[in-house]
């Protein structure tokens, strides 16, 4: 889905779907994605190992099977919002966005690059552009952009409408590994007080008609996102998908052969990603 699609699925209330990309990196899997279904990834550079060039490399082979590509940047600074879009990203992902400082700062930065020094910092304290020819040109060169902002903490949530009506963004995300964490409740993605936090946000966002997106990591607890209103649907990542697969095939493999050989030694499934 191209993101100008994307956004207008989005506006129009209807889900789109994807996953993280954390691990593959050559070329090759493009064969894979093409037959993948998806309608966007988000491009890990927060916790993985991407420089600039695979950064670019993936959005290219992303954007040439009519996939939306958004970079989740390293952290709050607008730089790295910058340099995602020097590498032809369709969007950002900014994580633990907690200040309406961070929010306005990476927000503006999508929407005004290559604006910078006293000029972009003016847009982002008053709003005023160098002329209206600026920023008519501006608008027309980011249209189609994405910002997501990130809310991730027990304080973005509990200031997360005042978050969202700071700046022009697209989605909200909600991680579960930091966001249960600072609840006290590391992982527990089914304790009450998740699911309440959730249903909060989701509701301040739907609110403003902006769509909320929950890296949720099982079907269960994906279906569980879905049900409490979730529809920039964001399910696990390529080696999360992969482990799994590859589990529960050769479980069936193992369930298969001992019918016609007999008893096959049984294999622990393991959950050996560190999910963040």
């Amino acid at each position: 889905m191209k993101p100008s699609d994307l956004k207008a699925a989005l506006k129009a209330k209807r889900p789109v779907f994807g996953f993280m990309v954390s691990a593959t990196s050559s070329m090759r899997w493009g064969r894979v994605f093409a037959g993948s279904t998806l309608d966007f990834v988000v491009i890990d550079s927060e916790h993985g190992s991407r420089d600039r060039q695979l950064i670019a490399d993936t959005v290219a082979q992303m954007q040439s099977l009519d996939i939306t590509a958004i970079v989740r940047t390293p952290n709050t600074e607008e730089v790295y919002v910058a340099m995602a879009l020097d590498a032809g990203a369709d969007g950002v992902l900014v994580p633990y966005c907690e200040t309406v400082d961070e929010v306005r700062h990476c927000a503006v930065k999508l929407r005004t690059h290559p604006l910078k020094g006293e000029y972009y910092e003016r847009v982002v304290e008053t709003g005023e552009y160098p002329s209206d020819k600026s920023k008519k040109y501006l608008a027309e060169r980011h249209k189609d952009h994405i910002f997501i902002m990130g809310i991730e903490s027990e304080p973005a949530a509990n200031r997360v409408g005042e978050l969202i009506d700071c700046a022009d963004i697209d989605g909200v995300f909600i991680g579960p590994n930091d966001m249960t964490t600072s609840l006290g409740i590391p992982d527990e993605s089914g304790n009450s007080i998740y699911l309440d936090t959730l249903s909060k946000i989701i509701a301040e966002a739907d609110k403003r008609g902006i769509p909320t997106m929950i890296h949720q990591q099982t079907i269960e607890t994906s279906a569980k996102a879905i049900e409490l209103g979730a529809r920039f649907i964001m399910h696990s990542s390529d080696a999360g998908i992969l482990l799994r697969g590859t589990q529960d095939e050769f479980a069936q493999l193992r369930k298969i052969t001992s019918k016609k050989y007999g008893v096959v030694d049984e294999v622990e499934a393991e959950d050996t990603l560190d999910v963040v």
